[in-house]
């Protein structure tokens, strides 16, 4: 068992130092802190979504943005589109679980506002669409994904992807580069307030 615990947390450092030296995930990272940045100082919202331990990740992020991570700060606008159960079962009951998210981003999104993806598969039918819609209404999508990005990975403006197949391992530097966005979108939004 030492050595499975030893061997579980040295795979996620090994994932971890590979997301270091992967200049085009940084690069995607930083491009992901400057238009959420920019949005929300000129009055957008971010929407999050995901499905199982990524709807978790998005509940966590907005919790994040709309209370505080590290200053105190006015409340940053961010909604996880996860956590209204009755419009979540509604839609599923009366149309179909695809379009949970597709519908709630048509009755809030506005063009500009932001729309952040998080999936360890990319092949969500539900991201999918909403990724599709969102294009329509001028949302500015960003998807934080692991494996090879499935279907997401091209749908997205901005895919930040976790190259790797451990689904557990990709949810922690998922979680690690969400925490990173919010740390460095709280200090830019910091200079507008």
């Amino acid at each position: 068992m030492i050595n499975s615990i030893k061997s579980i947390i040295e795979e996620s450092i090994a994932l971890k130092r590979s997301i270091l030296g992967d200049d085009e995930v940084i690069s995607q990272i930083l491009k992901a802190i400057t238009i959420i940045a920019s949005s929300l100082k000129n009055g957008k919202k971010l929407m999050v979504a995901g499905n199982g331990g990524s709807a978790a990740d998005s509940q966590h992020i907005v919790a994040e943005f709309v209370g505080r991570l590290n200053i105190s700060r006015d409340p940053l606008a961010a909604v996880a589109l996860t956590t209204d159960t009755s419009v979540i079962t509604a839609i599923s009951n009366d149309f179909d679980f695809s379009e949970i998210f597709v519908r709630q981003v048509k009755a809030i999104g506005k063009p500009g506002d932001i729309l952040l993806l998080i999936s360890t598969s990319g092949n969500s039918l539900n991201l999918i669409k909403v990724a599709e819609e969102s294009k329509k209404l001028g949302i500015i999508t960003i998807g934080i994904l692991g494996k090879d990005g499935g279907n997401l990975l091209n749908l997205v403006d901005v895919p930040i992807l976790i190259k790797h197949s451990n689904t557990q391992r990709i949810q922690e530097c998922q979680l690690m580069i969400e925490h990173i966005i919010c740390e460095l979108v709280e200090q830019q939004v910091q200079v507008f307030t």
